[in-house]
């Protein structure tokens, strides 16, 4: 079954999140997630199926920590509070979300638990976070984008 197909199939499994954050989280389609994609994590290469791969890549910290608090942490030094941040999970089964990056950072345990991986992607700053479950975050400047390499 092509990515297309299964896109978005399961939004039950971010239920906590769409009501936590109510109508300030828009639920993109398979065509916006895409176009997110291509600017942000298209830009990495990978290193097996869900882990970016960040050499050559500039990295503005790593954080061992693996929690909400973290995550909020992260989210407030790299965005302003109304900037759009993309919420990408690790299966496209699960939607992606778009919503204002201040809502990820008063949500973050709520985004963190739902899945293993996700990456947050910062579009005005150009900032991606990726977070991997027992072992943290990594931030950094997506290649190409608003101040990135």
């Amino acid at each position: 079954m092509s990515a297309r197909v299964n896109y978005g199939t399961h939004p039950a499994a971010i239920a906590k999140v769409l009501d936590a954050v109510g109508d300030a989280a828009m639920v993109l389609s398979y065509e916006e997630d895409r176009a997110f994609a291509a600017v942000s994590l298209n830009r990495f290469g990978a290193i097996g199926s869900v882990r970016l791969d960040w050499h050559g890549v500039e990295v503005l910290e790593r954080s061992d920590a693996f929690d909400g608090g973290q995550l909020r942490r992260m989210v407030r030094g790299y965005a302003d509070a109304s900037e759009l941040a993309v919420v990408f999970w690790g299966n496209l089964a699960v939607p992606s979300v778009a919503l204002e990056a201040g809502m990820v950072a008063v949500h973050a345990e709520t985004v963190l638990e739902y899945s293993a991986e996700c990456w947050i992607y910062l579009v005005d700053s150009g900032v991606l976070i990726e977070f991997q479950d027992g072992e943290g975050f990594t931030a950094g400047r997506v290649p190409g984008a608003p101040g990135g390499p």
